[in-house]
């Protein structure tokens, strides 16, 4: 089921997240749910709050461009991305690289912005599965950048956040409009 993706101004995308602590079938429903929504919205990550649930579940698929990564190592092994796509992942832990690059990003709850976000090059991170494994992945380029993003959402983080004061200038009144449009609950 295709669930409404919730907008800028929307109080849960401002929450810190609870961990998941109970994997049922609601919960794998959620997970369909929000991989079928993420699919009809053209994106490559979604994270719960972002359909108004306000726990550390995220999904994330850039299998459409499979050179997205130079590096991909899962347990310690290289691997394709196509073996991980979809991405479910929940309570993450992530290590950043020190090096730095910037790339635009956009966001499904902040429609039509788009803006250069400086993050960590690459990450490793310790995702754990809803079957009770673990993944510890690291990786580069896009994958690493829709990880570090999703992750942000369950800290209560959003992308224009992470801009340069001089970005913030430029949105600065596209989001306020996108304020003065939110639902408050």
């Amino acid at each position: 089921m295709i669930r409404e993706i919730v907008q800028y101004g929307h109080p849960v995308l401002r929450q810190k997240c609870r961990p998941v602590t109970l994997v049922d079938e609601s919960l794998h429903q959620l997970v369909a749910d929000m991989l079928e929504t993420m699919v009809d919205a053209n994106g490559v990550g979604l994270a719960a709050p972002q359909v108004g649930v306000d726990i550390r579940l995220a999904v994330v698929d850039v299998s459409h461009d499979p050179d997205c990564v130079s590096l991909l190592k899962v347990n310690g092994e290289d691997a394709e991305l196509a073996s991980i796509m979809p991405l479910v992942f929940i309570n993450p832990e992530l290590i950043y690289s020190r090096e730095k690059e910037s790339e635009i990003e956009g966001c499904l709850s902040i429609r039509d912005i788009r803006a250069e976000v400086r993050r960590p090059a690459a990450v490793a991170a310790r995702l754990p599965q809803l079957d009770g494994s673990i993944l510890e992945i690291e990786t580069d380029g896009l994958l690493a950048r829709a990880i570090q993003h999703e992750t942000d959402h369950l800290n209560g983080v959003l992308f224009v956040d992470r801009i340069s004061a001089v970005s913030k200038v430029a949105v600065k009144n596209r989001l306020r409009r996108l304020l003065e449009e939110a639902p408050t609950a």
